[in-house]
């Protein structure tokens, strides 16, 4: 009997000297939570969402007759005026004419060419030319585009149907081409689709943009970021939105109590920008508010996942939920 008590007392020594070991190596959690403070600050609430640009008025400039190219006047990127000369054609039949002609002599190309005047190809509209598919001498078809033209280029943008409610025309946006990060453009919604777009199961309307001014590194086809400006709040009570549960009337936080406990308190929330939310009631500027620190949770749930017998992290108070 004494040699079996003397065995578990041992085995219970082991026992109980691993365990000192372990409480002894293993890392402290550190706090739980963190105060943050109640501040004041201008809040904006604003959609981010992609889109590219595009001519508004995409306009292809085809000949009316089958012919050749005699000379086009203007080259990609040039703006154009209404009535404009874009470029001088030549029908199947005149081409033929000048070729024999030129077998001839000069005189008797002057003189086909006084009979026989060139077609002229005219801007219907005031624009951009933005693409030049033909060059002088080369045959066309009336179905061929000799040109493409743009009246303007504007953006569009992929809302999605969650946050389309909150666009509306004449909203300022702010546009940063993903080519030049660097150049921001400012812009207004200028049309709302009435119809949506499924794209990779997602709702969509586009949305038209039209920057203030068009720079000339802008093309078509480029990809932008898009910033609509909901709403705007200065000197607003500012928290981190973390630091609140729920929205609106329902909102709660957590303060600091005596004795290093917590307690909840109700809110009102308003404006949100995603990471911060305005308070309209229940707080006043330098309140502390605590906040659930990621760290220490983190390396919490850890140690709780290596020991089961690991403590778990310390919450403040009995309404810590």
């Amino acid at each position: 009997m004494k040699r079996r008590w003397k065995g578990t007392v041992g085995l219970a020594a082991l026992v109980l000297a691993g365990a000192g070991v372990w409480w002894v190596k293993r890392k402290p959690t550190g706090p739980a939570y963190r105060e943050v403070m109640v501040t004041r600050d201008t809040l904006q609430s604003s959609i981010l969402t992609t889109g590219d640009v595009r001519p508004r008025n995409r306009l292809l400039i085809k000949p009316p007759i089958a012919g050749r190219a005699e000379s086009i006047l203007v080259r990609e990127g040039d703006a154009v005026k209404k009535g404009q000369i874009l470029a001088w054609m030549s029908s199947t039949e005149r081409a033929a004419l000048l070729d024999a002609a030129r077998a001839k002599g000069s005189d008797e190309v002057a003189r086909w060419e006084d009979l026989y005047k060139p077609t002229p190809l005219v801007a219907p509209v005031a624009g951009l030319v933005i693409a030049r598919n033909v060059e002088p001498g080369q045959t066309v078809t009336a179905a061929d585009a000799v040109l493409i033209m743009s009246d303007r280029l504007i953006l569009k943008a992929q809302v999605d149907e969650t946050d389309v409610g909150q666009v509306r025309l004449g909203q300022p946006v702010r546009v940063v081409l993903d080519a030049y990060p660097r150049e921001p453009l400012r812009g207004r919604v200028e049309h709302i689709a009435f119809e949506a777009k499924t794209i990779n199961n997602v709702t969509i309307y586009e949305v038209d943009v039209l920057p203030e001014d068009v720079p000339a590194f802008m093309r078509s086809g480029m990809t932008a970021n898009l910033t609509f400006r909901v709403a705007e709040k200065e000197n607003a009570l500012i928290l981190p939105v973390s630091a609140v549960k729920g929205v609106g009337d329902a909102a709660r936080v957590l303060i600091p109590a005596a004795g290093g406990a917590a307690e909840e308190r109700a809110v009102r929330t308003g404006l949100s920008d995603g990471k911060r939310v305005e308070i309209v009631e229940g707080l006043a500027e330098g309140d502390r508010v605590l906040v659930a620190s990621g760290a220490a949770v983190s390396t919490a749930a850890k140690e709780s996942k290596s020991n089961p017998l690991s403590p778990m992290p310390r919450r403040p108070g009995r309404n810590t939920r």
